[in-house]
């Protein structure tokens, strides 16, 4: 277990709307961060997108299932997130599950996540989301 990935986990946890500055102790300035949503660039975009998200959603936690080093500067946490927004599923708890993959040198410069953006968004829309669950059902 790497001791850097645990000690990103336990900080990243404990972000919210308040503590954006914690992301500069976290990130390097030029750092990217991707997901099947968005590609942001350079850590000014990053502290935007987590202020947007803190300020848009709430009861936010992430809890982190594993923590691997694949090489040194290189690793994955599994994680869980659970939040609520008022705009989807009715403002009821949502919960995703998903990976990212880090590399960072004295910070973390790249950011991946992956996760399934129709469990995260487009399921909880009221029209789309009940067409998707359909879909969902017929394919498996």
């Amino acid at each position: 277990m790497s001791a850097y990935l645990q000690q990103f986990a336990e900080r990243f946890t404990r972000l919210d709307g308040g503590s954006l500055d914690t992301l500069e102790k976290l990130y390097s300035d030029d750092v990217t961060f991707r997901d099947p949503l968005h590609q942001i660039q350079g850590l000014p975009a990053l502290r935007a997108y987590f202020a947007q998200l803190y300020a848009n959603s709430y009861d936010i936690r992430y809890a982190f299932s594993s923590v691997d080093e694949v090489r040194p500067g290189q690793g994955y946490l599994r994680w869980t997130l659970q939040f609520r927004h008022p705009r989807l599923a009715c403002g009821q708890q949502i919960t995703l599950q998903g990976c990212s993959y880090l590399q960072w040198r004295d910070r973390v410069h790249f950011h991946q996540d992956y996760f399934d953006a129709a469990a995260l968004l487009y399921e909880h829309v009221p029209v789309m989301g009940g067409a998707i669950r359909w879909l969902k059902g017929r394919i498996t």
